[in-house]
């Protein structure tokens, strides 16, 4: 990842690196999805939603609820 980049959320589940992206899209929080998964087993990894860290405090409020 690029520097100054931050990991605001890890997870197993698509669905729930799909949210976190669109709730900081909302809030016009540019941001990646990095999928970490291997390609032989695709249950194995995981994904992480990533923010410039100008913005990590408020990212991580934002999700706050989906982490928990």
């Amino acid at each position: 990842m690029e520097k100054d980049w931050v990991c605001v959320l890890r997870t197993g589940e698509s669905f729930q690196a799909e949210i976190a992206k669109e709730i900081l899209e909302n809030e016009e929080i540019k941001c990646v999805i990095i999928n970490e998964h291997t390609s032989t087993f695709p249950s194995i990894g995981d994904l992480e939603v990533w923010v410039h860290q100008d913005f990590e405090k408020s990212a991580t409020e934002l999700l706050k609820d989906l982490i928990n």
